[in-house]
């Protein structure tokens, strides 16, 4: 075993939300006595897996992984995840999508580059692009579950499960709240100097959606729409 991946962090169970998708509820540890939350989806097409923002899984839950199908292949969707991407790709040899310019594990070069032209890799998906940012971060939406999948952008906080006193007191002071959110950490690192995010985020809103699952907090599984607008207005305003 290659010392240099990341152990399986704490993490729940493989959770089906609807029929072919999974999700994991997992964690991250960034530093002494920090950690937080994080989330892979899991789509499955066939007998293949597709996973979102991979979390790399205690023995017994990649038992279970492998039982569902064959993982064909992980798509990293925001440029700050993808600590355990290099795990499945030598375990699972597997493809990697991801955007050009990746800047926190740039080691990994993709084999299918996420663009706002590229077909996704599952069927009645599309990805989605902002355009504007200064680090890549994509979204992926699932047209016949109206399910929105997004990482740093949008992030639904209803616990602070998974995540520690000294991050939760961080992330309270950052301007997290236990609701749904554009990542304030996130949206100040991408945004161009003397430019705004906001034409990503109505171009966003163009998608018919209804539910979202983030790389970070829970799912939301109605009036995700409806609620997002209200967040970007806020957020703009």
């Amino acid at each position: 075993m290659n010392k240099n991946y990341a152990p399986a962090y704490k993490h729940q169970a493989i959770e089906k939300l609807y029929e072919n998708v999974y999700w994991v509820h997992g964690s991250i540890k960034m530093a002494p006595a920090m950690s937080m939350n994080r989330n892979m989806v899991i789509l499955k097409q066939d007998d293949s897996l597709y996973l979102i923002n991979p979390i790399r899984l205690n023995q017994a839950e990649e038992q279970k992984l492998k039982a569902l199908g064959k993982v064909k292949a992980i798509l990293r969707l925001g440029d700050f995840h993808g600590v355990d991407d290099a795990y499945y790709i030598d375990t699972f040899k597997c493809d990697f999508w991801c955007q050009a310019g990746q800047s926190t594990y740039p080691e990994l070069k993709p084999d299918h580059v996420i663009t706002a032209q590229s077909k996704a890799p599952i069927e009645n998906a599309e990805f989605f692009i902002f355009s504007t940012s200064t680090y890549p971060e994509a979204a992926l939406l699932l047209k016949d579950k109206k399910l929105l999948i997004t990482t740093d952008s949008v992030q639904n906080w209803t616990d602070w499960s998974h995540t520690s006193g000294p991050a939760k007191l961080l992330l309270r002071l950052m301007g997290f709240k236990l609701k749904l959110l554009i990542g304030k950490p996130w949206l100040k690192r991408v945004t161009p100097a003397g430019k705004s995010m906001l034409g990503d985020f109505e171009d966003l809103l163009k998608l018919e959606f209804d539910s979202l699952v983030a790389a970070h907090g829970k799912p939301l599984l109605a009036n995700a729409h409806a609620q997002l607008s209200r967040v970007v207005a806020d957020t703009f305003s």
